[in-house]
């Protein structure tokens, strides 16, 4: 067992001030330490040290701002190409009472690489190898879709110095790039379903701020790129999310817990309710009414997030969103994102 401790004989002069400021302590502290490890009657409450032969000291003590730094430094402070690792697994569920639930799995690979001509990142992202209820889907239509996906990656976005992707690095490289694919994809994928699915995708992608927003409302996104700064707050604020893809942000109101898992890793954990006041159609259907909501929606979003302590590196980040009208849930949607 690691001792912490040691006794302290104490010399003609000594006061528990005098003793305390040569560790960096205040005499309350020191007595409060003493008292916590000595027997009942060695026990001091005075100033004054007479009659008093041995005072329990620390052996490396720290003051609370100096805890709390050793917090704030076990946490990343700044986005760094270190924060992302190469490859990352992915599950997600959905589940509404409507409908039966969903669970997909899939493997996205990032490179993040600095601009030093702009001074933002690029990051390049892919996603392969996507499984429905853990088989590979075998249907025309999904396999459509996934093919139509996988002829424009790798995607290339711009990230800014908080972590949070603003833009596409070359759009019309996304757009000229489905052009040239489609003529293989026509070549397998025949028919007037097809051809229509095709001619959406590609007016899709044409749109350049519509197809941004696309990925950013994914609960992917808002999960595994989160503001760095958020790991560094102490007291509750409000911040915007997306609780349905392609709707609106919803504001809500977060608060932060942190603590260690262990001396290689911290978690960080964020509980967010919705504070604006909007109806759960308005979200579902990413519409505002003109009309103030008279029912507003009641939703919670958790987001966590486990970081190495030295290399800040993101290890695991996990997502949770609720959405309820009259406190029945019509939507849940959870995410996990695991290193590797």
């Amino acid at each position: 067992m690691e001792i912490d401790f040691l006794q302290y004989q104490v010399r003609n002069g000594d006061t528990l001030t005098s003793i305390a400021s040569r560790l960096g302590m205040t005499s309350e502290e020191l007595k409060l330490f003493h008292n916590s490890h000595c027997k009942r009657m060695d026990k001091v409450w005075f100033e004054n040290l007479n009659d008093v032969k041995n005072i329990f000291v620390p052996t490396n003590f720290k003051t609370e701002i100096q805890k709390e730094q050793e917090r704030k430094n076990s946490f990343p402070s700044k986005f760094s190409e270190s924060f992302l690792a190469k490859t990352y697994s992915v599950n997600e569920t959905f589940e509404s009472p409507f409908e039966s639930s969903i669970s997909i799995d899939y493997t996205i690979d990032l490179n993040l690489r600095k601009d030093k001509n702009k001074g933002h990142y690029i990051l390049s992202y892919n996603q392969k190898d996507f499984k429905s209820d853990g088989n590979t889907p075998d249907d025309k239509v999904s396999n459509l879709s996934i093919a139509c996906m996988k002829s424009i990656m790798p995607l290339e976005f711009i990230m800014n110095d908080k972590g949070q992707i603003t833009g596409f690095a070359d759009h019309k490289k996304i757009t000229d790039t489905f052009t040239h694919q489609r003529k293989e994809l026509e070549e397998f994928y025949i028919g007037e379903v097809s051809q229509k699915y095709m001619d959406s995708f590609e007016r899709n992608i044409s749109n350049e701020v519509f197809l941004l927003q696309q990925f950013q409302s994914m609960l992917l996104f808002q999960t595994l790129f989160p503001k760095i700064d958020w790991f560094q707050r102490k007291k509750n604020w409000k911040e915007p999310f997306y609780f349905f893809k392609n709707s609106f942000p919803v504001s809500c109101e977060l608060n932060i817990e942190q603590e260690n898992d262990d001396d290689n890793s911290v978690l960080t954990i964020l509980n967010g309710k919705i504070t604006e006041r909007c109806t759960s159609q308005e979200i579902l259907r990413g519409i505002k009414f003109k009309e103030s909501a008279s029912e507003p929606a009641q939703g919670n979003i958790i987001l966590e997030y486990t970081t190495h302590t030295k290399n800040k590196n993101l290890l695991q980040a996990k997502a949770s969103v609720l959405l309820s009208h009259e406190e029945v849930f019509i939507h849940q949607h959870h995410i996990n994102i695991t290193q590797g």
